[in-house]
C-alpha cells in the first residue's frame, strides 16, 4: 500500500451531492454523489444516509473491471449493461468497488440500531444513468463508476470519512 494513502480523508456534503478527497487539509478533487431519497439518519431501516465520523472499514473489489455487480460484496460475474438493468428493473445496483463504512461515534453511528456497518452503508458505483447528482440511494453514497474507481484506487482501508449536511 501507498505511505501517501494515509495522508487522505473524505468529506460528503448531503446538502451539496459532493464527495471531496482531501490530502493534507487541501482539496484535492471532487466527486458528484446521489446519497439516500429519504434524507439524513442513522438509524436501521430508515434508508437514510448517515451523519458524521465514520471511516473505511473494508475495500471490496480491487481487480474486478469497471460496471462489475456485487451483491452481499461478491462479485457475480456480470457486468452491468443497460440491457441487464432492464431485466432487474427493481435492482438496487452495485457496481465497480464497494468502500464499506464503518461509524466512529459510540450512539450515533456506531452499536446498537444506528452501526453504519451494520446498516451495510457503502460509497459504491451505481448505474451511470441513476446518477443525477441529487439524492436516490437506500442509505448508501452512489458514484459514477469511473470515480469509484479512481477514488477506491487513492485512498487506503481506514480512510476517515465525515458526513454532514
Amino acid at each position: 500500500m501507498n505511505t501517501l494513502h494515509n495522508d487522505f480523508c473524505i468529506e460528503i456534503s448531503l446538502s451539496a451531492q459532493q464527495l471531496r478527497l482531501i490530502q493534507k487539509g487541501r482539496c484535492v478533487t471532487t466527486y458528484p454523489v446521489a446519497t439516500a431519497k429519504n434524507g439524513a439518519g442513522e438509524m436501521r431501516g430508515s434508508e437514510c444516509t448517515p451523519r458524521g465520523r465514520h471511516k473505511i472499514r473494508a475495500k471490496i473489489g480491487d481487480g474486478q473491471p469497471l460496471n462489475a455487480v456485487f451483491k452481499a460484496r461478491r462479485p457475480t460475474g456480470e457486468i452491468y449493461t443497460p440491457d441487464l438493468g432492464r431485466q432487474y428493473p427493481g435492482r438496487d445496483w452495485i457496481l465497480t468497488r464497494i468502500l464499506w463504512l464503518g461509524g466512529l461515534e459510540p450512539g450515533k453511528n456506531r452499536y446498537g440500531a444506528c452501526d453504519t456497518a451494520w446498516r451495510y452503508i457503502y460509497i459504491h458505483g451505481c448505474p451511470d444513468e441513476l446518477m443525477c447528482d441529487r439524492p436516490g440511494s437506500h442509505g448508501c453514497i452512489r458514484m459514477y463508476n469511473a470515480d469509484v474507481l479512481a477514488l477506491f484506487n487513492s485512498i487506503g482501508s481506514h480512510t476517515e470519512v465525515f458526513i454532514y449536511e
